[in-house]
């Protein structure tokens, strides 16, 4: 999503993902690396976030660069694609294939509408034909796309979930994150922001169950809430179903807030049907959550920032992907900042390490 202020208060293709080496990308340019947090009941490590997740190193070697006369930059989606190599999504309609161990870029397509038009490309899932599923929150939309940038098909769209006034959604606060959950056979948006009628900071995330090889139909429907003023920029899913999810904000003066959440549907009430999602209906169960970090609290690692920060190694942080597995099983991770093609923000790409509380 492009920057907007908002005052703050205080993969699905894991077997791809496997492809990457057990210690994920190398960092590139100005970056640091770091051990990964010790084991429980072990002093943390000078580069843990929390008890859960570490911060591994950064890079900025993208940071206002071009590649072959396009900018690079404005990413708000990461996935892993079949061969390896990382797929960044721009929300100004370019997809970019880059390097997963230097991020330099190896090729950049251009996606567009029906119509031809750009998209406000936020959400992407590589599929496991090598398709491309990519949501723009201009509609909302998620379309399918073949490797080399076709248009293929459009998935629906529950009416409710559409931008005002065919819906009752609000523009630039929809389809923020998309992932498949494990088996390849269910598709998850989630929405950054709340539908009118609902009670602000409860998003909807909406699922859409396969049939035959891309055939997309929807399906059930829950209810997540996030922290007060702030709204669900990525939702990537983990090899047992449960989600990471991104919840960031921003406030002029004092920076981004960005917090990784470890979310559960599974238990969670279908609210298709449900007009209004107010919190205090106890027969509707939304997803559960728990926090993983606040990003605030890691290591800066010697970043630098060009605005204010809480923590200088922070930025306006959008997309965020699974990319392997440690010896131990914990998770690797790579999330990027979105720069807005602002001189005041940084494209930057951070590696982190998460392990997993046990599901209930």
């Amino acid at each position: 999503m492009r920057l907007r202020t908002v005052l703050v208060t205080a993969t699905a293709t894991l077997a791809a993902a496997a492809c990457l080496s057990a210690a994920g990308p190398a960092a590139a340019g100005p970056a640091v690396a770091g051990p990964a947090i010790g084991t429980p009941g072990n002093s943390p490590s000078s580069n843990a976030c929390s008890s859960s997740v570490s911060i591994d190193g950064y890079s900025d070697a993208l940071d206002k660069t071009t590649y072959n006369g396009t900018f690079v930059g404005n990413f708000s989606a990461l996935a892993v694609d079949r061969d390896g190599a990382i797929a960044a999504l721009s929300d100004r309609s370019q997809l970019f294939t880059l390097d997963p161990v230097t991020y330099q870029p190896r090729s950049v397509q251009a996606l567009a509408s029906e119509t031809g038009a750009e998209l406000d490309s936020e959400g992407l899932v590589v599929d496991r034909d090598g398709s491309r599923l990519v949501s723009s929150e201009t509609e909302p939309s998620v379309r399918r796309y073949g490797q080399d940038g076709t248009l293929l098909d459009r998935l629906p769209v529950p009416e409710a979930l559409q931008v005002a006034p065919a819906g009752r959604a609000t523009r630039n606060a929809t389809f923020e994150g998309l992932t498949l959950l494990p088996g390849g056979h269910r598709l998850l948006a989630a929405m950054e922001g709340s539908l009118s009628g609902d009670t602000a900071g409860i998003v909807r995330l909406q699922t859409w169950q396969r049939h035959g090889a891309d055939d997309f139909r929807l399906s059930a429907q829950y209810g997540y809430r996030t922290d007060t003023g702030l709204g669900v920029s990525e939702a990537t899913a983990t090899p047992d179903g449960r989600l990471l999810v991104l919840e960031r904000g921003f406030t002029a003066g004092v920076g981004n807030t960005v917090r990784l959440y470890l979310a559960d549907i599974r238990h969670a009430t279908d609210t298709t049907g449900i007009e209004a999602l107010t919190g205090q209906d106890d027969a509707v169960r939304l997803a559960r959550k728990t926090l993983l970090a606040d990003l605030v609290d890691c290591p800066s690692l010697g970043a630098t920032a060009r605005q204010p920060q809480p923590n200088p190694l922070l930025d306006n942080i959008e997309g965020l992907a699974v990319t392997g597995r440690t010896h131990g099983g914990a998770l690797r991770l790579l999330l990027v900042s979105d720069d807005n093609q602002n001189p005041a923000q940084i494209t930057r790409f951070y590696r982190m390490t998460v392990r997993l509380p046990h599901g209930g």
